[in-house]
């Protein structure tokens, strides 16, 4: 596997990231780098991990992890979008300051959701005999870039458009999630 195959292996592993941070800008009122940093930090470390388990645990689990993985990525963005779309609605809990609420369990789930697909490349790795340290660490560096500029993204557009920007954003999270439950199935 050739370094442009790998660049675009790594956009495309880290576009579901991109798309949530997106999301999560979108409820940012006031931009917060420190808080984008953080947000991109778990997707790119969790993109980038993936593979890593995938690549040891090689074919030998390959039909058992590809059996459910896109059930799992799609029940756990689902429960976070709907929540998300649930709290706009409804009225969130954010605090009286209106300041966005960093929740390291959410973060977690949603970047063990966004990349379980990436578990499955590293399968592949083992097959490709691909330089693993150099792979696994373009995965996690371009998704962490793409992630950091998604929730910049999200909140230019998030800030102009408030409740209805995290409404999108929720029905955004189900979305991926359908999209991958049905990629994982064969229908598209």
């Amino acid at each position: 596997m050739g370094i442009l195959e790998l660049i675009l292996l790594s956009v495309g592993l880290a576009m579901d990231a991109f798309s949530v941070s997106v999301c999560k800008g979108l409820n940012m009122k006031k931009l917060s780098l420190k808080n984008g940093a953080v947000i991109a930090l778990f997707f790119g470390v969790f993109q980038a991990g993936m593979p890593l388990i995938g690549y040891f645990l090689g074919s030998r689990f390959a039909d058992f992890i590809s059996s459910f993985s896109h059930w799992v990525a799609f029940i756990l963005l689902a429960v976070i979008g709907g929540k998300m779309v649930f709290e706009a609605v409804h009225g969130g809990d954010d605090d009286e300051s209106g300041e966005f609420s960093l929740k390291i369990g959410e973060l977690f789930i949603l970047a063990v959701a966004t990349s379980i697909d990436a578990l499955a490349v590293g399968i592949v790795f083992v097959a490709a005999k691909v330089n693993l340290i150099l792979s696994v660490s373009m995965i996690g560096i371009i998704t962490f870039l793409l992630s950091f500029a998604g929730v910049i993204i999200g909140h230019k557009f998030g800030s102009r458009f408030e409740k209805k920007a995290e409404i999108a954003g929720g029905i955004i999270l189900i979305l991926i999630g359908l999209k991958l439950l049905l990629d994982g199935l064969g229908i598209l």
